[in-house]
């Protein structure tokens, strides 16, 4: 499985051929590396303006959106750091708003590539490095940073004092590196993963978290507390009803928003976490006014996306054709809750052959009037007996699309972000 995308650019694709060939050397996990690549090049994490930093297993890279959003809405100039990237490696850093460019891009990665050369760092200490680079050379008035995998480990965790840490939806994900046996970590699952994600707590940094079971919730009590963190949890010190708006309560007074212009009811929890974490931080202020404008103009790509007219939805006249990257049990979960109202439902599906296809199917079952599918370019992906005995392949998403009865029935293509990628670019709906 590759994570890197080719670019137009050869000078940038000649950095980029210098990342793929990085991999994290086995056995190692830790920051040492990246913090020793930062001090070579003169700590650049400690020069950024206030930051934002989000974990979660979903829902992050969405409330990264909003966060981002609501801060634009109010004026504010913002950095953001999001991943994967979808098409382009220029997606992952966001600089005042625009796409890193390709100059600048190849001159960074060459910077940190060259001066940490002896280091053996990792694609994503790499890629976290040259970001911090970017956002420290450029003046901002906030950033917002998603993880990447985790928390407690992720190469992004190397901030002394962001303005606030989130907590997005937790669930099972990433098994084979943050389920690894370790002494002194939890040995349930999900507090394991509770205790991997709330690792982003710093001292005297708000942490501002959704709902949990009580046995995860604990755990990451524990951590903030051990950590100096003041921590805000939602039923315990915010509260948010999302119905035909969201209603937002906290010690400092209640606010009604509107639902995001994001399909499925989840948005409006993560919009909900977005505005949580802003009300319980002082470094940067947000009028209500700005929230609810930023809720309603936040996009987030491949995530319950309603494709427009393309090359790709051109073979499939007379369908929805929706886009959703998720891939574990929460995505499924939204996805059923999105097309409970459907008559039926055709599922075009690709998804990695490290992945569990019943996360998908299971919340749609009784909807799917058919199944597809279809490989994920460089990548090992499933074959159609992975999902259903009537499961068809397809060479491509082409193929599968134009093969589909003419029913008017909604199209899902599904099961991985590398998968929704490519739909971007063959529908011309590359992000910007």
């Amino acid at each position: 499985m590759k994570d890197f995308a080719a670019s137009d650019d050869p000078v940038v694709q000649a950095q980029l051929d210098r990342l793929a060939r990085l991999s994290l050397p086995q056995g190692r996990l830790g920051l040492e590396v990246v913090h020793e690549l930062l001090r070579l090049l003169g700590d650049p994490q400690k020069q950024l303006p206030p930051v934002f930093h989000v974990a979660g297993t979903n829902g992050k890279g969405s409330t990264c959106a909003y966060l981002r959003a609501m801060l634009e809405a109010d004026g504010k100039v913002v950095h953001t750091a999001t991943k994967p990237h979808l098409v382009r490696y220029n997606e992952r850093i966001r600089i005042a708003g625009q796409l890193i460019s390709d100059a600048e891009l190849a001159a960074l990665l060459q910077e940190v590539l060259d001066v940490g050369e002896s280091l053996g760092p990792s694609f994503f200490e790499v890629t976290t490095v040259a970001t911090f680079l970017a956002f420290a050379r450029h003046p901002a008035d906030a950033c917002v940073i998603e993880v990447g995998l985790g928390g407690r480990l992720d190469a992004t965790n190397v901030m002394e004092r962001p303005a606030a840490c989130g907590i997005a939806t937790l669930g099972i994900d990433h098994e084979s590196f943050l389920l690894v046996p370790e002494e002194g970590a939890p040995t349930e699952p999900l507090v394991r993963i509770a205790f991997e994600k709330a690792g982003i707590a710093r001292a005297g940094s708000p942490m501002v978290t959704q709902s949990y079971p009580d046995d995860m919730a604990a755990e990451i009590m524990r951590i903030a507390a051990a950590a100096g963190a003041p921590l805000f949890m939602r039923g315990r010190d915010w509260s948010a009803d999302v119905e035909e708006a969201i209603h937002y309560r906290d010690a400092r007074g209640s606010l009604t928003l509107p639902l995001p212009a994001l399909p499925g009811r989840h948005q409006g929890d993560n919009a909900a976490l977005a505005v949580a974490m802003l009300r319980h931080q002082q470094d940067v202020t947000v009028s209500e006014a700005a929230m609810a404008e930023g809720i309603r103009a936040a996009r987030w790509p491949a995530r319950m996306q309603l494709l427009g007219e393309g090359p790709l939805t051109a073979l499939a006249p007379g369908h929805e054709v929706w886009l959703d990257g998720g891939h574990n049990a929460d995505a499924g979960l939204a996805l059923g809750r999105h097309f409970a109202d459907a008559p039926g439902l055709h599922l075009v599906i690709g998804m990695l052959a490290n992945r569990y296809p019943d996360a998908i199917l299971d919340p749609l079952q009784g909807k799917l009037r058919s199944i597809t599918a279809v490989p994920i370019e460089g990548s090992d992906a499933h074959g159609a007996e992975s999902y259903a005995d009537k499961a068809r392949w397809a060479p491509d998403i082409r193929t599968a699309l134009s093969e589909l009865p003419d029913d008017g029935l909604p199209v899902l293509i599904a099961g991985s972000l590398y998968l929704a990628g490519k739909v971007l670019l063959a529908n011309g709906e590359v992000p910007d």
